[in-house]
């Protein structure tokens, strides 16, 4: 409570705070509903019920006190006042919104976790046998309240080929500890500003993609995956591999501060998780942080499994299509799966997929047909043309 802190200022129906009723608060209501009509006091009153770091609320209050001084001489239609009031609204709102000490509850429980990998993927035994040891120690040292080792376990890197799973891979760890799920892409980066945020000197300024995923995640300990970090612009890498250290260090990344918020935020409780297709971009200094782990490719056997029991069935679902629409002999998966030769990953052949289901439902629309069933004599009418 700072009643000192506020000046007296007209507010938006051109009366004074002393002619209004007013709690003790300095940010308190005259509406009778325990909420305020007047826009500066409704900025005051969100920093004071916010769970923040005393020193950055004090800061935040001293701000909302001076657009009060500024609305007091300009008023409250010049365009000074609008756009500082733009300024510190968006400012208020990014920083309040933030998980200051807020974490879900993580699920330790490692047959869940071998579940939820199975569920999701099929075959990588020996990638996901790697992964449920990475997690039993996390588990057991959460289970023994040891935080601070938790908190040094290494990062993964999951490296592969396209298309071999290992996004889907990354939120799968996320639904088997439980925790909130966010990802950051590196394809295409080409400022370590988009990660560190810009100075509020800047018109156009506004936080990183670190603080944002948290904002969203309404979490301090979600899985934040650092997509693809093979893939940034080749003249800002120097710049964001800096910034990737101090993430990934936890010596450092528990005081990372974005420029835009301006105030160190504990990175420690976040589990990061990277991917890329290979490692020959990536700096020393990254990599020296990461547990590489590389995605194999799949299998002919492996992918005519994932295509019938994943695949199939759910995107002839997504095609309008019922099982009595469309039905695949199993003597025609294997063409299927290599309509233009070997491919490491799935996308071609989900591709493949969508396309055949699509000849189907465009037939059953024209009334041409009511049924199909994919044999070997029809099959290269279905497969798509590429």
């Amino acid at each position: 409570m700072i009643d000192s802190a506020l000046p007296t200022f007209p507010v938006a129906d051109g009366s004074t705070p002393q002619q209004q009723n007013t709690s003790t608060s300095s940010f308190t209501t005259t509406t009778g509903k325990g909420e305020s009509n007047d826009q500066i006091r409704k900025l005051g009153e969100r920093v004071e019920k916010a769970q923040l770091p005393d020193v950055l609320k004090q800061n935040l209050l001293e701000r909302v006190s001076r657009l009060a001084l500024l609305r007091a001489s300009s008023g409250f239609m010049s365009a000074n006042y609008i756009l500082e009031y733009e300024n510190t609204a968006n400012y208020v709102n990014w920083v309040v919104g933030l998980p200051w000490g807020i974490h879900t509850q993580d699920t330790l429980d490692l047959v869940k976790a071998k579940e939820v990998m199975d569920n999701h993927h099929y075959g990588l035994d020996v990638i996901k046998n790697r992964i449920l040891d990475y997690l039993a120690t996390i588990i057991l040292n959460m289970k023994q309240q040891r935080q601070d080792i938790v908190q040094r376990a290494p990062i993964l890197c999951l490296v592969g080929l396209a298309g071999t799973g290992k996004t889907t891979l990354a939120s799968s760890v996320a639904e088997a500890l439980g925790k909130k799920f966010e990802r950051i892409p590196f394809g295409g980066m080409a400022d370590s500003r988009a990660l560190r945020g810009q100075s509020k000197a800047f018109p156009d300024a506004e936080p990183g993609f670190v603080t944002k995923k948290l904002f969203h995640a309404r979490s301090s300990n979600p899985v934040i995956l650092l997509d693809e970090l093979d893939r940034v612009t080749e003249s800002a890498r120097a710049d964001i591999m800096g910034v990737l250290v101090e993430l990934l260090d936890p010596e450092q990344n528990f005081a990372f501060t974005d420029h835009y918020i301006d105030y160190p935020f504990d990175l420690s409780n976040v589990l990061f998780i990277a991917t890329a297709n290979n490692t020959s971009s990536i700096s020393t200094a990254v990599l020296d942080r990461l547990e590489i782990i590389q995605m194999p490719s799949y299998t002919d056997e492996e992918k005519i499994v994932i295509a019938k029991k994943y695949l199939f069935n759910k995107i002839r679902t997504e095609a309008g299509l019922s099982d009595q629409n469309l039905v695949i002999d199993e003597t025609v998966w294997p063409g299927v799966i290599r309509p233009l030769g070997f491919d490491s990953g799935i996308r071609s052949l989900e591709r493949t997929i969508q396309g055949m289901c699509r000849k189907v439902a465009r037939q059953i629309v024209e009334g041409k047909v009511t049924a199909v069933r994919v044999n070997d004599t029809n099959l290269k009418e279905y497969l798509p043309q590429w």
